[in-house]
């Protein structure tokens, strides 16, 4: 499963944390903001609070959000340092 990592977008920094099945949890300002899910590589989705279901309704920040996701590349110090945890296994 992938790590948790940083975006920003503008002057705005999120925490990304992945879930699997595509679902991020999505922290800003320190706190958690919002669960997205992709639907297509151009749709996201915010899901719902209480049911955790999907929103059908279009939301540029989540769409943003969910873009600098997909164009998130991990730095290779993190990568290097993922294969020497796996070493010390």
């Amino acid at each position: 499963m992938q790590e948790p990592f940083d975006i920003t977008i503008g002057t705005t920094d999120y925490a990304i944390f992945p879930e699997g099945n595509d679902i991020y949890v999505v922290y800003k300002d320190g706190k958690e903001y919002v669960q997205i899910q992709k639907d297509t590589e151009e749709q996201w989705l915010k899901l719902d609070d209480e049911t955790a279901l999907p929103l059908f309704e279009y939301n540029e920040e989540i769409n943003a959000i969910g873009k600098a996701i997909m164009a998130y590349v991990p730095d290779e110090e993190d990568e290097e340092s993922d294969e020497d945890d796996d070493l010390l296994d």
